[in-house]
């Protein structure tokens, strides 16, 4: 019995952190391969059985994760960012809310054949969304800035007013209470707010205050906030059902916003924990599903799922989105985005089991209804919203473009070459000269601090640190690392090994290019002997042995073209070896003069 439990809740993390892994190896939402996976291990195997490995601690464990995701969700929103999308935002999450639940519970009426009360209850669960589902999928689709941070406020926002508008309705059913519903559900959003604001703020406060007066050392400051989060939701939640998710995300919000202290360390912290938290609960909530669900659709709650993705969200876009500045192809995408997730998959299981206990046979099917809708959203969206940000034109460039750090004569040479080949760069420097020559050459600039939060990095995936100090490499690599994978942060070898081991950590500095002996000072000896940047085309006649045999072996090998124009960097790592039909940028001996 104890090893059988032991294999479940290690299939839990094995599947969920395998799922996000193969998704970014194969450039997929990570949410389907997690539904599948979670499939697998539950209804198609019977393997997993949540309900029976965690017992009545199953949703309590689920609303404390959820509780952290918010806050995770919360450290990600910028006040800034609401200059330009807080009307939409407010509108989203009210207005929009209001449509959504009220044209949900309609057609959850007309076509599910729900008592209204219910159907009503049903409208309310679904107007949640969440960042456990718009997150991952906006990092899947990149779309531009602003339609991502509508999105992103949105999904985090609307899971408190979903989850508290569906506790006073289930309150309303359970007690019978129509005839003052409505001044309940007044009196509950004004307790919600208050409660949440209240808790968020002292604790976002408190925290904030351990760590200024420097009475949280280091070491315990991400375990000590996590425990404070935690503390927040449930004292939130004591004070009135459903708060705690507001309360953590206002002291996300709050901490994310101040300017007199680092939080970096918690945010790394958060978002790990995040992801951790995301796959298994997916897993978990994908597993509780039964046979007898699945065989309870029929084409009445297909029609209602198209009903809520055709209809009720265009709807409560279109409301929200009048008098904006927002196009016609942005307004398009926002009705597009509206997956539901683990906030709506737990909401309906806690209120089903409650209602059948008190005598409302009709509620079982808000279980069935919901992770359809969780699925049938999950899957649509996740295969054609990246598709759909194209069509409408609302896509981000695409992440391979190259982040030149040092605009001098050699750099400004290697990116124009590849900037020929229709790659995005941008060149960033502090020496005005630079910049200008470049801007001279037609390169996209950058001048001022490379660490500034003005440096717009749309369309970048790769660093490139170049310049002739090779501490700033250092540091720009530690810090772009925080924005890239660390896969894709690259900077020239230190001139001197003793400072790469001795002074510079190994987490401090980036993948070494172009050789393991390229340094700044090589590449300079050889430009003034008289070394040029060059392409080459490789063919079968002409190898690439050929070519450096052509060059006596005296070759810097920079970058790597294939015949679809994409661009490989070549490292210190690896020798990647040009094949016929690509072209190859290297530095190389003038023999031509």
């Amino acid at each position: 019995m104890h090893e059988t439990q032991l294999l479940q809740l290690a299939s839990i993390l094995v599947l969920g952190i395998g799922a996000q892994w193969l998704a970014w190896h194969f450039r997929l939402p990570s949410i389907l391969l997690l539904l599948i996976a979670g499939f697998a291990a539950g209804p198609a195997t019977g393997f997993l059985d949540p309900d029976h490995l965690f017992g009545d601690l199953l949703l309590p464990i689920v609303s404390c994760s959820v509780g952290i995701i918010l806050f995770e969700g919360g450290l990600t929103l910028r006040y800034s960012e609401l200059k330009e999308i807080g009307p939409v935002v407010r509108n989203l999450i009210s207005i929009g809310a209001l449509a959504t639940w009220l044209a949900g519970g309609i057609f959850a009426y007309l076509l599910l054949g729900l008592e209204f009360n219910i159907s009503l209850l049903l409208g309310a669960i679904l107007v949640v969304s969440g960042p456990t589902v718009v997150g991952p999928l906006l990092l899947h689709v990149r779309p531009n800035q602003r339609l991502s941070s509508t999105l992103k406020w949105e999904g985090i926002l609307i899971d408190p007013v979903g989850a508290v508008l569906a506790v006073l309705l289930f309150e309303i059913i359970l007690k019978n209470l129509w005839d003052s519903a409505v001044s309940i559900v007044l009196l509950g959003v004004i307790q919600t707010i208050a409660s949440g604001l209240l808790i968020g703020v002292l604790f976002s406060k408190s925290l904030h205050f351990l760590i200024q007066k420097y009475w949280i050392p280091d070491s315990l400051q991400n375990p000590i906030s996590l425990m404070m989060v935690i503390a927040a939701f449930v004292a939130s939640n004591m004070l009135h059902e459903e708060s705690g998710l507001l309360a953590v995300t206002v002291m996300g919000i709050v901490l994310a916003n101040q300017k007199s202290i680092s939080i970096r360390s918690i945010v790394h912290f958060k978002e790990d924990l995040r992801i951790l938290l995301l796959s298994s609960l997916f897993i978990i909530l994908v597993a509780r599903l039964r046979w007898e669900y699945i065989s309870a659709i029929n084409a009445k709650t297909l029609l209602f799922v198209a009903a809520l993705i055709f209809v009720v969200r265009p709807i409560a876009v279109f409301v929200s989105t009048i008098g904006s500045n927002f196009s016609i192809r942005e307004k398009a995408f926002l009705a597009w985005m509206a997956p539901r997730g683990i906030v709506a998959a737990s909401v309906s299981s806690v209120f089903s089991l409650r209602l059948i206990q008190e005598g409302f046979p009709q509620a079982e099917q808000l279980i069935v209804v919901t992770f359809l809708v969780i699925v049938c959203t999950v899957l649509i969206y996740g295969f054609t919203a990246r598709p759909a940000a194209r069509w409408l034109k609302a896509a981000e460039p695409g992440q391979d473009g190259f982040l030149f750090i040092g605009a001098h004569d050699w750099s400004r040479e290697l990116a124009k070459r590849i900037y020929q080949e229709g790659c995005h760069v941008l060149l960033v420097d502090t020496d005005r000269s630079n910049i200008k020559a470049a801007r001279l050459e037609g390169l996209p600039t950058y001048h001022g601090n490379l660490f500034s939060d003005f440096l717009v990095l749309s369309g970048i995936g790769k660093v490139l640190a170049l310049t002739s100090n090779d501490e700033i490499n250092a540091m720009a690599c530690n810090h772009f690392s925080d924005v890239f994978d660390r896969s894709s942060v690259f900077q020239l070898k230190p001139r001197d090994p003793k400072l790469q081991e001795e002074n510079i950590a190994i987490h401090f500095h980036g993948r070494h290019l172009f050789g393991k002996h390229v340094t700044y000072p090589s590449i300079v000896h050889r430009i003034m002997g008289g070394f040029i940047i060059k392409k080459t085309k490789i063919t079968q006649e002409f190898s690439y042995d050929k070519f450096k045999k052509y060059y006596q072996e005296n070759v810097i090998p920079f970058f790597v073209i294939d015949e679809n124009k994409k661009i490989r960097i070549c490292d210190a790592e690896k020798d990647i070896i040009p094949q016929a039909g690509e072209s190859i940028i290297a530095l190389v001996p003038n023999v031509d003069k």
